[in-house]
């Protein structure tokens, strides 16, 4: 411990003798900070979301229209330009690159009802569930049907052990795990009609802590055995179990009426034009994703109004020349989630080549109710990138203004709305995080750097009590803000914006580079050099990024280069893990997406669902998980790094990880033509 502290003060010395610790506004930006400060507004940003609150967005449905028709006309009412809704015929059969296209979902009707025996003849007691209260309460992609029978208790249904001495033919069944889950044994195989499931929201520190939530479900968009299934409460399948245990009998009447019917990826878009005659071509884009059942207020109402208070603020300024056109054109999307950016990259392959940059905004809203944590994210390390620290830097100023204000000191740009929070931000800076389309853009077929502004936990995700009461006005604005601000910046880089960035990268390696110590510290000794010598490559490489935007003078490249060289005495330069796989993959482009899209994994269906995963899925490593490994093991074939190399940097990444697990997921890759052995 002592040597840790040793090191970091040495780091900090280091630091604070080239460049002036701790600017008052990131980047130089004061203008544009003043103004979207006074600009930005939290109350029209959570009004409107609001609105989309009530619709329950599902992909293809009436109810996604109507919010795709609502932002529109706020895009007309704000002056944006070429505003456009794309139309991506989806049948359930197109390809798009990886996703399988879906075709739409829509339920006219469903309900629930316990039945009452009065004079031998069965009646509707209580409604336990109807669609048009709580839409959630139907899994996704049910289908059609009316039963009424007795409830069966299946446990979690997903093993043989679980039917053991239960007759469930015909039956609804009572489960604890995903619906889709026990399709396969529940209906397919034992004939249970319908299926009712309390299964639990994702894990976190308030997992099963309210009983009330009602979690959304999920049936297989592709799967052979058709059926339906109810979502209910933890609290309402106690009810049921303990009746159950004691001898009663449980009938229920479930009707369904939902179909799957040919439709399409509607997808809006808009854009604030550049200025520049030759930069204008390039974009940076604003994303987040429409669809979601209702209520999706965080999730993400939140991300949807977030960057249409963007498109407004910033256009408005233009217009009453507050602050200047950018250079680069700003371009805002609203489409389902990772399967529609899946399919707009490839249908729309001139979006995939203009887009340079990308802003990522999923769940930017969440106040303290849903004991939401605040992250602004970066790429991982297979695209380096200088937006990392832009992101960074932005959200530095928003956590150090914010805890000012709070804390009762001076605050110019104390970033609140009157009807929002006054607590400070806080936010998660700088971390790699799998999820939502964010993961579309970095992947390696389009390799577009992106920064991912989200909450993670969220009590409330994926529930009936993601409501927009749980939305901060305040949160709203500051996600705005840093996305705004970020964004902006980037759409205007030059040479002399370089100095600035520079002197933001500085403070920012020094930052993770005390981080890296404490990582590091319990690591053999061979993991260690492993993973400091690839966070300096890694280092190294986002600085480089810089020159595709502006040229670099040499004297500032050679006192950045300087200063690394000094961090790498103290911290230790480190050095690659030995390891004998040569051989060299490269990319098949004709497959465009990652492995594992939304509602179909391309992988699987291709590889084969009945064989043995590949050993990568199951590994769980210091930093990251199987998903982690495979989605960057494929972003890192290049037809340049070897197998070792991909091992490597996976290592340094994520938590050291066997080669042969490595060897065998890029052999299964080369089995389905994603990839092929470079001669």
């Amino acid at each position: 411990m002592k040597q840790s502290i040793k090191i970091f003060t040495s780091l900090i010395f280091l630091f604070t003798c080239s460049v002036a610790f701790g600017q008052n506004v990131p980047l130089g930006q004061e203008t544009l900070v003043r103004h979207l400060d006074q600009e930005l507004s939290g109350e029209s940003t959570k009004r409107n979301l609001e609105y989309i609150a009530r619709l329950h967005r599902m992909r293809g449905s009436d109810d996604y229209n109507e919010a795709i028709d609502f932002i529109k006309r706020k895009l007309e009412e704000y002056e944006l330009q070429a505003i456009e809704v794309i139309r991506i015929p989806a049948d359930g059969k197109i390809m798009y690159g990886t996703q399988k296209s879906r075709p739409a979902w829509n339920v006219d009707f469903a309900e629930l009802w316990e039945m009452e025996k009065n004079d031998g003849v069965w009646e509707q007691k209580t409604r336990i569930a109807d669609w048009e209260s709580i839409p959630m309460v139907v899994a996704q992609d049910s289908h059609s049907g009316e039963v009424t029978a007795d409830l069966v208790d299946i446990g979690a249904g997903t093993s043989e052990s679980d039917y053991k001495d239960k007759d469930i033919n015909g039956k609804l069944v009572l489960t604890s795990s995903q619906p889709g889950s026990v399709l396969s044994l529940a209906i397919k195989k034992y004939g249970a009609s319908g299926i009712i499931s309390y299964a639990q929201n994702q894990v976190t520190a308030w997992w099963k802590e309210n009983e009330n939530l009602i979690r959304w479900g999920h049936l297989g968009t592709f799967v052979e055995t058709k059926t339906f299934a109810f979502m209910v409460s933890l609290k309402q399948a106690r009810s049921f179990q303990q009746r159950l245990k004691n001898g009663e009998t449980v009938r229920l009447n479930a009707k369904v009426v939902a179909a799957q019917t040919p439709g399409s990826y509607d997808i809006l878009t808009a854009v604030i034009e550049g200025s520049d005659p030759t930069l204008k071509n390039e974009e940076i884009a604003y994303t987040c994703h429409l669809d979601h059942p209702r209520p999706g207020a965080n999730d993400n109402a939140s991300g949807c109004m977030a960057i249409l208070e963007v498109a407004r603020a910033l256009n408005k300024l233009i217009a009453e020349k507050k602050i200047d056109r950018p250079k680069r054109t700003l371009r805002f999307i609203w489409s389902p989630e990772i399967e529609g950016t899946t399919a707009l990259l490839n249908f729309k392959p001139e979006y995939a080549e203009k887009i340079k940059f990308n802003i990522h905004m999923d769940m930017v809203g969440g106040g303290p109710e849903t004991k939401a944590i605040f992250h602004v994210s970066r790429s991982p390390m297979s695209l380096p990138s200088f937006i990392t620290d832009v992101g960074s830097a932005f959200g530095s100023f928003v956590n150090q203004s914010s805890n000012a204000y709070a804390s009762g000191q001076s605050a110019p740009y104390p970033i609140v709305s009157k009807e929002g929070g006054k607590e400070a931000l806080h936010a998660v800076l700088g971390e790699f995080h799998m999820g939502s389309d964010f993961q579309v853009f970095n992947e390696g077929s389009f390799r577009i750097p992106s920064i991912y502004l989200h909450d993670w936990p969220d009590r409330y995700i994926h529930t009936n009590y993601d409501e927009a009461g749980n939305v901060d006005p305040t949160k709203l604005k500051r996600s705005s803000f840093i996305g705004a601000g970020a964004g902006y910046f980037i759409a205007n880089i030059e040479s002399s914006d370089v100095a600035d960035m520079v002197a933001i990268m500085k403070q920012q390696v020094l930052n993770r580079a005390s981080a890296l110590l404490n990582y590091c510290q319990p690591l053999p000794v061979e993991q260690q050099e492993n993973t400091k010598f690839y966070f300096w490559k890694n280092e190294l490489e986002a600085f480089q990024s810089l020159k595709k935007v502006a040229a670099i003078q040499p004297n500032i490249e050679s006192d950045y280069l300087r200063y690394i060289s000094n961090l790498k005495k103290t911290v230790g330069a480190g050095k690659r893990s030995k390891a004998n796989a040569q051989d060299v993959y490269s990319r098949n482009l004709e497959v465009k997406g990652p492995m594992s899209v939304f509602g179909y994994d391309y992988f699987f269906d291709k590889y084969g669902s009945n064989k043995e995963r590949p050993a990568i899925y199951g590994y769980v490593g210091t930093r990251g998980g199987g998903f982690e490994y495979a989605y960057e093991a494929l972003n890192l074939v290049n037809g340049e790094n070897d197998v070792t190399e991909i091992r490597n940097i996976l290592s340094a990444e994520f938590g050291d990880i066997p080669l042969q697990h490595v060897e065998d997921y890029l052999r299964a890759l080369a089995s389905i033509n994603v990839i092929s052995l470079k001669k």
